[in-house]
């Protein structure tokens, strides 16, 4: 494979001699230089070491798969999961993790991040970053075919770059893509090859490829992807019907082939059936469906000891973030943010709400996983330091305490729980919190505008990347489209393009460090506890992969029955 390396980028070489020295772990490095461009064997050799059981083994998610085991892979059968289905028009502006893993089956992505969070080219062949890492060449795999027969080309890509960056489309990949700069920047050198000459240095391009709302889409698509399924995905969709159910079927033309020569995929059907947790967990039990997507902890607990059921567990940094709108009163105020922040018992509410299956956290969002967390301390449950802070602001503002306030959320991954918890024990703070919560559809047609919420956020690699999606502006000063809290922050969005451009690990957790600091002392948003994750999936299924961010990756899976 050595051939395919045009180039080590020279920080790699740099974070190899950190590794050799005890400065940077594997998994630091490992992480650094296949973002870098490294390909994902010559990265595990120099850390000496070889993939996890269950990450691909080569250099690219589109490379055949493993050998079959003993007995050999048998093709065929049908699949059955429960995951709530919901509207679905344009795949980019997707908020929501399930319809991902429904646009992920009919189309791809240029990149894809594995289960030991390393990524790898998909649809594209490799990319290079250059020394500063402002300039990114993506290279495309020139065999890749959508489902009705056309060839993927580097004009199927800028289309996609273009409804990406089109703040009329609304989608969050304008925030993670915010470093680019606009489709000026983007360069078609050939047929199959784009350049990026980013507007600010950026070290987490390649994951950021493979969000979720980032399928590529054919240079055609006119904007209802249901109406319009082109994709070079594995399946094709035979039928979408939100709320009820989704159906897709094998390609017959599927451009990836197996280790063995044959086709892909493997399964004949996919189907997910849109059922709320308790039915999907009694449905499992019962043997109706083969899997659910993302158990909560309540759902794991009543599965984990089922002998016809194979748990995958994942380390993630999945998290129910309470998020504060910085531009609505009383949130405006330091004070009254850091007044609810304080009134966070955070065991309690992890107990109570997920079962004590998680790590607690600060309130930045920024897990333990990330390579470019900075540790702290865990702040304590002070409900008398959250009155003084309250009793200050109600004085200035002539009102009486408790403070009467409304949160806002979802019932569908304990988020409910985690409001009745603080809603008890802000009680004691001075808060007053009068509980909204509504199915996942409810909440997820507001979530960016309620005043107070908790939102779900699911897993990215890099630390950097949610700060990007989730907090930061656009070219015009303007919140991102995920920015739900409206927080605008001059120090913040300094400190933030400081550590996108930061190659050196230690370098970049020192950045961290203070962007932590900030996000405690003034931000608005409060955390209790990282959630544990976890694959539940009936035993006879093979080659399945308990994932951080809860995709679906259905392509090399095969039924033994």
């Amino acid at each position: 494979m050595l051939n395919k390396q045009n180039r080590i980028h020279p920080a790699v070489l740099d974070a190899a001699s950190d590794l050799r020295k005890g400065k940077v772990n594997r998994r630091e490095f490992l992480r650094l230089a296949t973002l870098l461009g490294t390909s994902a064997t010559m990265a595990y050799a120099m850390a000496g070491c070889a993939p996890p059981t269950g990450a691909p083994a080569g250099d690219s998610a589109a490379a055949p798969a493993a050998a079959p085991a003993a007995g050999g892979i048998k093709r065929g059968g049908t699949w059955t999961s429960a995951m709530l289905l919901q509207l679905i028009d344009h795949p980019a502006r997707l908020s929501w993790l399930q319809g991902g893993n429904v646009v992920r089956q009919i189309s791809e992505y240029l990149t894809e991040t594995g289960p030991d969070n390393i990524t790898r080219p998909y649809l594209l062949d490799k990319w290079e970053a250059s020394d500063d890492v402002k300039t990114w060449t993506l290279y495309l795999r020139q065999d890749v075919t959508f489902n009705n027969g056309d060839k993927m080309t580097a004009d199927d890509v800028m289309f996609t770059f273009g409804q990406w960056l089109d703040p009329d489309v609304g989608s969050s990949m304008l925030g993670f893509l915010g470093y680019i700069g606009g489709m000026d920047n983007i360069e078609k050198v050939d047929d199959y090859t784009i350049r990026l000459n980013l507007n600010e240095p950026s070290i987490s391009l390649p994951e950021d490829l493979n969000q979720y709302p980032a399928i590529v889409l054919h240079r055609s698509f006119g904007g209802d992807y249901i109406q319009e399924p082109l994709g070079t995905g594995a399946f094709t969709l035979k039928e979408y019907k939100d709320g009820e159910r989704a159906v897709f079927e094998a390609r017959k033309d599927y451009w990836r082939k197996a280790a063995d020569g044959g086709s892909l995929p493997y399964l004949d059907t996919l189907t997910y059936v849109s059922l709320e947790h308790d039915a999907a967990v009694a449905a499992v039990l019962a043997g109706q469906i083969d899997s659910m997507y993302n158990p909560t902890a309540a759902d794991w607990e009543s599965l984990k000891d089922t002998a016809e059921l194979a748990i995958f567990p994942a380390s993630t940094a999945q998290s129910l973030v309470g998020r504060m709108r910085i531009d609505l009163e009383p949130w405006d105020d330091v004070r009254v943010r850091q007044a609810l922040k304080l009134c966070q018992d955070r065991q309690k509410i992890m107990d109570l709400a997920y079962k004590g299956q998680g790590d607690l956290a600060i309130d930045a969002h920024v897990a333990p996983i990330h390579p470019d967390y900075a540790p702290m301390d865990i702040p304590a449950y002070d409900p008398e330091a959250a009155k003084a802070l309250l009793e200050e602001y109600a004085a200035e503002k002539g009102i009486e305490l408790p403070l009467k306030v409304t949160l806002a959320t979802k019932n569908d991954e304990g988020e409910d729980l985690i409001a009745q918890t603080l809603k008890e024990s802000a009680l004691a703070g001075g808060f007053d919190i009068a509980l909204d919560i509504t199915d996942a559809g409810g909440y997820w047609d507001r979530w960016t505008e309620v005043d107070l919420g908790i939102t779900a956020w699911t897993h990215r690699p890099l630390g950097t990347m949610v700060l990007n999606a989730g907090y930061s502006l656009d070219a015009d000063g303007k919140p991102v489209p995920w920015n739900e809290t409206r927080w605008n922050d001059a120090e913040f969005m300094e400190k933030l393009k400081l550590a996108n451009g930061t190659l050196d690990i230690e370098a970049r957790r020192a950045i961290m460090a203070e962007i932590e600091e900030i996000f405690q002392s003034r931000g608005p948003v409060f955390i209790s506890f990282w959630k544990n994750v976890w694959n539940i999936t009936r035993k006879e299924f093979q080659g399945v992969v308990g994932h951080p961010t809860s995709y679906d990756l259905m392509y090399e899976v095969w039924k033994d029955a």
